[in-house]
């Protein structure tokens, strides 16, 4: 099937979206009107312009409050038509869209509505063009599909058809299902966005708030298909209006957006299994199932990579392997393993000088197809210095700029052998080897990156698209200086979790991606053996106020000597259910990178959030002392 964007959708001047479609792979373009009068070109060599890129013009949008209006009006509104179909002509463009009328006067005369729209079509018909029906969801009398449709087929004329549009039909709790029942040659058009779900007006929260498919609440891949099902043949095509989008680099979103359809199209393939003969979709590599991470690479200065080694080492790791060929050390815990390095810290991917976390190794069970997947969904490959005789490993950019690793998981234990990847490391003279204390860490639960306003929903469909991971609701904490969005991304098992964060204002001393916080959470079967063997190390935790322990005596039936043990520990505590989760943080490293040690108990599936404003505040204090 044909793939089309709504230049709408992009950034920059009408050429400018031209070329980033072109580059991210579509077929073709829904011509936003505003952007084509804003243009220096004129209608043929916009045209010309999209052929040499390989582009369609697939629809000309919009056309506004045609039908429901008194006789003087539409003798107007066709002599305006007119002069859109001879556009359209010169654009090379053979449908329009004529949203349903959404002014106060519009009448509420269905019989009417189609007597006019059948004078559209037939004035259409005489320039070889099609008229696509909409039902804006703010529309003054027409707001549903299945009303647009009944209009359509009294109308009666072969140049009138429905656009489907799937944030006016599901934004309004619409059954979709009812699309099945309308032919699908009278479906001319196709538009596809998803949105999060909001209380608000249909129509700021339509103009500001839709984002890609997968990025939002709506179930897109069962619209989808009642649309196919119904025998549709024409472009899946995305139409968003999104303040961040168009704000944004537009061959960044087109390929974001070209990301969104293309996994909207693979779940379609791998759907119900019900036959659509007229429906050709393209399927992606087999999906990969990370079973953990391989590793995790912090990057920082010299002198705060002692402060992380110090940290690592009261946290039970050991210095053990260091690369053959990069200054780069392996810390090592049981099976987790943590990369530091403080001298080369940029491998081809980037990094601002502070610490931070610039790379995420996955265990994955098929690196190759891993790497196939990653690249029909766009993902960038980082170009990696490497000895020949070293692992080949390969590595993409998310849209932060951390480096994602596909690796081998192999088989750890007495039995088995260690991944391949880890023989690019051999042992440290003894003098330079570090012993850990002896702590309980059982392995990395989750990894925390903060994220550039603009890139909060790319990456979350990157790491959903890549990795198969499940986007958790938007969880929005209180920081000191502004409210901070966070959504985690988590799979079956012991699938590896990733927590998003970004502020939600896009200000702030934890808006800029070089600013925000970062942090490694390693989990533990015993986080207060863990926090007394840190504390005898030396290395003291995020202190925690001892009001949050007074407020718990309120709260919780938690025992007065746990509290105790909880405050010298700087323990955090949250319970779900039957479920519990304590926790614990580290100084942070530059302003920027801590540590995070955390004990699940009974099921507990969440992240502490409830203590986030707390930890926080607390990292604030610490950086004013």
């Amino acid at each position: 099937m044909r793939r089309s964007i709504a230049t709408v959708s992009l950034s920059g001047t009408l050429e400018e979206k031209l070329h980033a479609a072109a580059k991210a792979g579509f077929d073709g373009v829904e011509i936003f009107e505003n952007d084509l009068i804003a243009s220096p070109l004129r209608p043929r060599q916009v045209r010309d312009l999209a052929r040499s890129l390989g582009l369609g013009i697939d629809l000309y949008q919009p056309f506004r409050d045609f039908e429901g209006v008194d006789d003087a009006r539409l003798e107007h509104n066709l002599r305006r038509a007119e002069e859109k179909f001879a556009l359209m002509v010169e654009l090379g463009a053979d449908t329009i869209l004529v949203c349903s009328n959404a002014t106060p006067t519009a009448v509420d005369d269905d019989e009417r509505a189609a007597a006019q729209l059948r004078r559209l079509a037939r004035t259409a018909e005489r320039y070889g063009v099609r008229v696509a029906y909409e039902a804006l969801a703010w529309g003054s009398a027409v707001n549903r599909y299945a009303h647009s449709w009944r209009i359509v087929e009294k109308a009666d004329h072969p140049s009138l058809g429905v656009c489907l549009d799937s944030f006016h039909i599901l934004s309004r709790d619409d059954d979709p299902a009812g699309i099945r029942d309308i032919p699908g040659e009278r479906i001319f058009f196709l538009q596809l966005a998803d949105a999060p779900r909001m209380a608000m007006d249909v129509l700021q929260w339509s103009r500001h708030y839709r984002c890609f498919p997968g990025q939002g609440g709506f179930d897109l891949t069962t619209f989808t298909d009642h649309v196919l099902a119904a025998g549709y043949t024409g472009p899946l095509s995305l139409e968003v209006f999104n303040d961040v989008f168009r704000a944004s680099d537009a061959e960044r979103t087109a390929a974001d957006a070209m990301r969104s359809l293309s996994l909207l199209e693979d779940s379609l393939g791998r759907g119900s299994g019900e036959p659509r003969p007229r429906a050709e979709l393209r399927r992606l590599p087999e999906p990969v199932d990370p079973s953990g991470y391989a590793f995790v690479e912090v990057a920082a200065e010299p002198e705060s990579a002692r402060q992380i080694r110090g940290i690592l080492s009261a946290l039970g790791f050991a210095h053990t392997h260091d690369h053959r060929s990069k200054p780069v050390q392996m810390w090592h815990h049981g099976d987790v393993r943590l990369l530091l390095n403080d001298t080369d810290p940029r491998l081809g991917h980037t990094w601002s000088g502070a610490s931070a976390v610039t790379a995420l190794g996955f265990a994955v069970p098929g690196p190759e197809g891993a790497v196939k997947r990653a690249e029909r969904l766009l993902a960038p490959a980082l170009p990696r210095r490497r000895d020949p005789a070293e692992s080949d490993l390969h590595a993409v950019a998310a849209p932060d700029g951390t480096a994602v690793f596909f690796c081998d998981q192999g088989t750890e234990g007495e039995a088995g052998t260690a991944p391949a990847w880890t023989a690019d490391f051999s042992a440290p003279a003894v003098a330079d080897r570090t012993e850990g204390a002896a702590t309980g860490l059982v392995g990395i639960d989750h990894v925390g990156l903060f994220q550039p306003f603009d890139h909060f929903d790319e990456a979350s469909l990157f790491y959903r698209s890549l990795l198969g991971l499940a986007p958790d609701e938007n969880v929005e904490m209180a920081a000191p200086d502004g409210l901070v969005r966070s959504r985690a991304l988590a799979g079956e098992g012991t699938a590896p979790r990733v927590v998003l964060n970004v502020s939600v204002l896009g200000r702030g001393t934890r808006a800029d991606a070089d600013g925000g916080a970062q942090h490694i959470a390693l989990a533990c079967a015993d986080i207060f053996a863990v926090a007394e063997a840190m504390r005898a190390a030396g290395v003291k935790p995020l202190p925690i106020p001892d009001n949050y322990y007074d407020d718990l005596a309120c709260r919780t039936d938690l025992r007065p000597d746990t509290r105790e043990r909880m405050r010298s520990g700087g323990i955090l505590h949250d319970r779900d259910g039957d479920g519990e989760f304590w926790h614990f943080y580290t100084a942070t490293v530059d302003g920027r990178l801590f540590f995070e040690v955390v004990q699940r108990i009974g099921g507990y599936d969440g992240y502490g959030s409830v203590n986030s404003a707390v930890r926080m505040a607390a990292q604030r204090a610490e950086a004013t002392c």
